[in-house]
């Protein structure tokens, strides 16, 4: 689905304060001419400041022949500009003690960087000019193509890391979210500058970005750097339209997995199970108690499945369950690693919990732990100035808006154990997915689920 903007091209400047940040600062967002947003959260207490420019492009608005070009675009963009060098850009953020970073993901791109709450107009001009006027040179993309293609190998090594990947085959198909983010070996290396050029054009358009900042700043010099940085760009006749292509659509509660059953013969000593079905959608909001859900069966240490597979038997180090949202679909997954010759006792818990929290077996109890996790596992993650970027620009890009954290720990504290036993009816009587990788044949487990 398109990301969120304006109805129409903003001639003007609109400014207003959405909430009060936990601490006792502003979060406050400006749309400037042509929709570029500008969100910040002031975080009085500390010195240091995180910007970030998110981009609304991941690897979901990618076409089969494009696969892979989001993320390639990512590291092309470090490589250099047109009055910056890759040097120069790493001396800048090293003459101010800075850091900085990318990462791609199905449905956006972040660029971001954290620097001493005096030097935000550096990072600002460094990360701008990086996602603005990248030179793209046919150099650049040869010699970057090797890198992308190791990255794909260490996933490739990583089984833990590859489950992941092959569930979401599996449980998508061949649709962009089933594809991985880092591309095929075969399409990086089909892809050409002037495949990966174009869409950068097309897709990094200032009309559907996000500039966030958090830490120790005033959302006014916030907003005059960027228009100084972003300057011509915020044009309003410059506003280009992105559509994901048609074979991004995927399918809701009903729809089965592409795949029940998914084995990846690997020689590895250990056996890496992922069981799971089609989960919500990040609009959805019954996701909270979906969350509560994971929490109570697969969060902590006192969760079902560490319980009975790590506690009791000792069958496996991680156990875990998890959910993963995105604009009109999501994914509930419970992954475990264990020995070889354990997979199917492993499996066969992780079966057995999941249909019994499927017929209501989470007690009031475990109900309001699952909420405990979920809060705390909340709050303790927004203690640095990167974590409250994250969120802000996160929430912006995906909803044009930005609910306080007070908010959304009210949305958490709401759920009641029927709310739960309802989702947990809905996703978790839905047609299941197993995807394995480890020193096993394709048929090993065609009974399994």
């Amino acid at each position: 689905m398109p990301s969120p903007r304006a109805a129409r091209p903003l001639t003007r400047a609109t400014t207003r304060r959405l909430a009060t940040a936990t601490g006792g600062g502003a979060i406050t967002r400006t749309v400037l001419p042509g929709g570029l947003r500008v969100v910040t959260e002031t975080m009085p207490g500390v010195r240091s400041a995180s910007v970030g420019v998110w981009v609304p492009v991941g690897s979901r608005d990618e076409t089969v022949a494009l696969a892979g070009t989001s993320h390639f675009l990512e590291h092309l963009l470090f490589k250099g500009t047109a009055t910056r060098s890759a040097l120069d850009i790493a001396g800048v953020m090293d003459d101010v003690g800075g850091e900085f970073n990318a990462f791609t993901e199905k449905e956006h791109t972040c660029y971001y960087a954290t620097v001493l709450d005096r030097d935000v107009d550096v990072a600002l001009e460094i990360v701008g000019d990086v996602v603005l006027n990248a030179t793209v040179a046919a150099r650049d993309v040869d010699v970057e193509r090797g890198v992308v293609l190791e990255e794909i190998s260490m996933r490739d090594d990583d089984p833990s890391d590859l489950v992941h990947d092959e569930f979401a085959a599996a449980l998508f198909g061949d649709t962009p979210l089933g594809r991985p983010i880092l591309g095929t070996e075969e399409s990086i290396h089909a892809l050409t500058r002037r495949q990966v050029a174009g869409y950068y054009r097309r897709r990094y358009t200032t009309d559907s970005m996000v500039v966030a900042v958090a830490g120790n700043i005033e959302h006014g010099d916030v907003v005059r750097h960027v228009r100084r940085v972003f300057g011509e760009r915020l044009d309003p006749g410059a506003a280009a339209q992105s559509a994901r292509p048609a074979d991004g659509d995927t399918a809701g509660s009903t729809a089965r997995p592409a795949e029940a059953i998914r084995v990846v013969a690997d020689d590895t000593e250990q056996a890496n199970l992922l069981l799971g079905c089609h989960g919500l959608s990040r609009h959805d909001p019954r996701r909270y108690a979906l969350g509560v859900l994971s929490s109570a069966l697969g969060g902590g240490m006192s969760s079902r499945l560490f319980q009975r597979v790590r506690e009791e038997r000792g069958l496996a180090y991680s156990v875990y369950s998890y959910t993963s949202a995105f604009a009109d679909a999501g994914q509930f997954g419970v992954y475990a690693g264990c020995q070889p010759g354990k997979a199917d006792e492993v499996l066969s818990i992780m079966l057995a919990e999941l249909d019994a929290v499927a017929g209501g077996a989470l007690d009031a109890a475990e109900v309001e732990r699952g909420k405990g996790q979920m809060r705390g596992a909340l709050v303790l993650g927004l203690e640095d100035t990167g974590s409250r970027m994250t969120r802000i620009g996160k929430s912006e890009t995906a909803y044009g808006d930005i609910l306080g954290l007070d908010d959304v720990l009210a949305e958490i504290d709401a759920v009641t154990p029927d709310d739960v036993a309802a989702v947990a009816t809905d996703v978790l009587h839905r047609p299941r997915c197993l995807t394995v990788v480890g020193p096993f044949g394709e048929h090993d487990f065609d009974s399994a689920v």
